[in-house]
């Protein structure tokens, strides 16, 4: 398959990455971000954007592609909601149509969060905000939408994009709460194999994605 990725330069994203380029059933992969990943391998295309609100919707550069793996994204400590909307809402909504509009048959999984509130009102902004994207994501019309909700996230071996505050959680959480605990290798994994065979679910929470990954 062919897909598209964003957040490459993220961990989240990086460790996606790394999983596609091992994956046999990934034979290319296009990675849009603002700066390039600093990774170089024959599977792999950069197409950098400085802005991805201004993205074309007809933009030919996302032409050609089975599925897209949206990881880009921001902590919301520190933001209001205002903000927040415009980077988690908007930008996601946004690529998310310039996609569809070039691969009509896609499918679209995207990394949401454990927690999320699907009906929007609840009274943690970042859980509305993430909720909002994944129900406006489903009415789009993708062959697919799959809305990952991840815990905890384990690293790949060989990452660089790991900030320093998460160093020291790596090997101590998923020992307390293993049940809270993905790698990012699984995370993979499963975005790649429910693009192959589907899933009964279009959000996936900590047990499905294991499950995929399997």
């Amino acid at each position: 398959m062919k897909v598209i990725l964003t957040g490459a330069t993220g961990m989240v994203g990086e460790g996606v990455l790394m999983e596609c380029l091992e994956n046999p059933d990934v034979f290319e992969i296009l990675s849009v971000s603002r700066k390039p990943s600093g990774k170089k391998h024959a599977k792999l295309k950069e197409y950098l954007v400085p802005d991805f609100l201004k993205i074309n919707l007809n933009d030919e550069n996302l032409k050609g592609y089975d599925a897209c793996f949206f990881c880009a994204g921001i902590s919301s400590m520190g933001m209001n909601e205002q903000d927040y909307t415009k980077i988690t809402y908007d930008t996601t909504l946004h690529f998310a149509k310039a996609v569809l509009n070039q691969n009509p048959e896609s499918t679209f999984n995207f990394v949401s969060g454990v927690y999320t509130d699907s009906s929007e009102n609840g009274k943690f902004m970042w859980a509305r905000v993430k909720g909002k994207t994944e129900n406006n994501l489903q009415k789009l019309g993708f062959k697919a939408v799959y809305n990952f909700r991840p815990g905890f996230m384990k690293p790949v071996e060989g990452q660089k994009n790991v900030k320093m505050l998460f160093k020291p959680f790596v090997w101590f959480f998923p020992m307390i709460s293993p049940s809270k605990t993905l790698s990012l290798h699984q995370v993979g994994e499963a975005m790649i194999n429910v693009v192959k065979r589907g899933y009964p679910e279009s959000v996936l929470e900590i047990e499905d994605i294991k499950n995929l990954a399997n």
